[in-house]
C-alpha cells in the first residue's frame, strides 16, 4: 500500500473488524460450494496455468520471429 494511503488512513480512517479472517472464511465458503457442485479448484487452476503457459510460449515465439525479421531487414538495408 502506498505510504500516502497509510498516512491518510492513520490520519482520518477507520478500520473495523477483521477483514483478513472474514475474507478467508468467504473464500473457503466459495471453494466449498464449488466443490459441492463438482468443480475442482485444483483442476481449474491446472487448466488455467497450462493455457496461460501455452499462450505465453506462442507470444514469445511470435516476438522472436518479429525481432528476427527486423534484424534481417536491418542487415539487408545496411
Amino acid at each position: 500500500m502506498p505510504e500516502k494511503t497509510l498516512d491518510a488512513t492513520f490520519d482520518h480512517g477507520t478500520v473495523t473488524g477483521n477483514t483478513i479472517t472474514r475474507g478467508y472464511d468467504d473464500a473457503n465458503a466459495t471453494l466449498n460450494a464449488l466443490d459441492a457442485l463438482g468443480i475442482s479448484y485444483n483442476e481449474v487452476v491446472a487448466v488455467l496455468e497450462s493455457e496461460g503457459l501455452d499462450k505465453f510460449v506462442a507470444s514469445w515465439k511470435e516476438l522472436l520471429a518479429d525481432v528476427e525479421g527486423a534484424l534481417a531487414a536491418a542487415r539487408k538495408d545496411a
